[in-house]
């Protein structure tokens, strides 16, 4: 079967059955986080309840910790196609971890040093390296996209390019606009001058299968609560990277350790068995011989039902008069985009449609979405940013029918 069965899929989720005045809810709110199945929530219980302890004793409960936290490396390297458990890096989130190695890299950079950021992406991959650029006295240079095709041009990096560019920070689809970039060729380019590449997978990672192997990037991270698990961030990193890279951390790891020196302190070991458990939940929608095989299966499955989504929803916002799309509205480039749709109304702040959505039990996010960059190069800081629409594979026709019709009335 290459479809997937919506219905049965939607029963392993206990928030989809959840109601709130006799209104069921409507989850388009899925950029800045995804529910979850039972099988994450169980296996995050079952380490609460049975792997309670510390890591490296000899008693049951911190062996038991070791494994599920072994298994949970394991689980992230096949969700990245990484070689090797030990180039997967936990964390809090995207944005902690963004800001934890940044700082490591930036032991070997200097003054004068260049860096290419992106103005399409979250602030996650933004930031950090800002606030690094002001301490080491590094050059930024700035990655643009055309906000009328809001994509960018193939010669978008070689105009920033140069031989002191030390680092590429971009990320691989926006949270805004909803576009999923040529980070391959980008990565190729960056490599050509012996630049270190760190790519933002957070908005990809949900849609599409990740695969550092073809790549070419030195960094990928993404954040499992937006792929239906909990709230924690993994990154991964080449190996040789990561053992060549200074570490902040305390003197009893030792710098052997790879991976886990970048782990700091007692991570949460419920976080990492949950993360495993949302990998092995997207490889039970695919078949194959192993779990890297069950999840490609599973993502196409995955693609393809969001694909129909997507095109209903933007052929449903086509005919709303003053009604912009941020972003590729094209059926003929659908596979250019991820499910994040993103709008405006001329003449109506986009807050004030969120609210009357939220009215009718439809989550949608509205504002700028911590992607600052592209908001203020589309010119609309000043203007109550976007009226953002995620989906997701447990979404459906009807539920985007029904939040077209309330569109509809709030508009009126």
């Amino acid at each position: 079967m290459n479809t997937l069965d919506i219905e049965t899929l939607r029963q392993s989720f206990p928030a989809l059955a959840l109601q709130d005045r006799g209104q069921a809810r409507i989850y388009l709110d899925n950029p800045a986080g995804t529910q979850v199945p039972q099988m994450v929530i169980d296996a995050i219980v079952d380490v609460l309840v049975s792997k309670n302890a510390n890591l490296g004793g000899h008693f049951a409960t911190t062996k038991a910790a070791d494994g599920a936290v072994h298994d949970a490396h394991v689980a992230l390297a096949d969700f990245y196609n990484a070689a090797s458990p030990d180039e997967i890096v936990f964390g809090q989130n995207m944005t902690s971890l963004t800001l934890h190695f940044s700082r490591c890299l930036g032991r070997k950079l200097k003054a004068g040093d260049e860096i290419i950021l992106s103005r399409m992406d979250h602030d996650a991959n933004v930031a950090p390296w800002l606030l690094l650029a002001q301490d080491k006295g590094l050059v930024v240079k700035w990655l643009d996209f055309d906000p009328g095709t809001y994509e960018f041009a193939d010669d978008a990096l070689t105009k920033v390019l140069s031989d002191k560019t030390r680092i590429l920070a971009m990320g691989m689809a926006s949270n805004c606009t909803g576009t999923v970039h040529d980070v391959a060729s980008f990565c190729k380019q960056a490599k050509a001058v012996g630049a270190l590449v760190y790519l933002d997978g957070v908005q990809y990672a949900p849609h599409l299968p990740l695969d550092v192997q073809t790549l070419g990037a030195d960094v990928v991270v993404s954040s499992a609560y937006k792929w239906f698990g909990p709230h924690q961030g993994i990154l991964w990193a080449r190996k040789d990277l990561l053992a060549e890279t200074f570490a902040y951390k305390v003197r009893a790891v030792p710098d052997s350790d790879l991976g886990h020196k970048f782990e700091t302190g007692t991570q949460s070991h419920e976080g990492m068995a949950g993360s495993a458990a949302a990998v092995d939940y997207i490889a039970s929608l695919g078949t194959g011989a192993n779990r890297r095989a069950k999840l490609l299966t599973g993502w196409h499955k995955i693609i393809a039902h969001e694909h129909a989504l997507t095109l209903q929803l933007l052929e449903g916002l086509k005919g709303f008069k003053g009604l912009t799309i941020r972003g590729i509205a094209s059926a003929n480039a659908i596979q250019r985009r991820v499910p994040t749709v993103s709008f405006t109304v001329e003449g109506v702040v986009p807050d004030k449609i969120a609210m009357h959505l939220a009215a009718q039990n439809i989550f949608v996010w509205s504002g700028h979405n911590y992607a600052l960059e592209p908001i203020k190069r589309m010119g609309l800081d000043d203007k109550g940013g976007v009226l953002r629409v995620g989906l997701a594979h447990y979404n459906t026709a009807a539920e985007v029918h029904g939040l077209l019709a309330n569109l509809h009335s709030a508009l009126k």
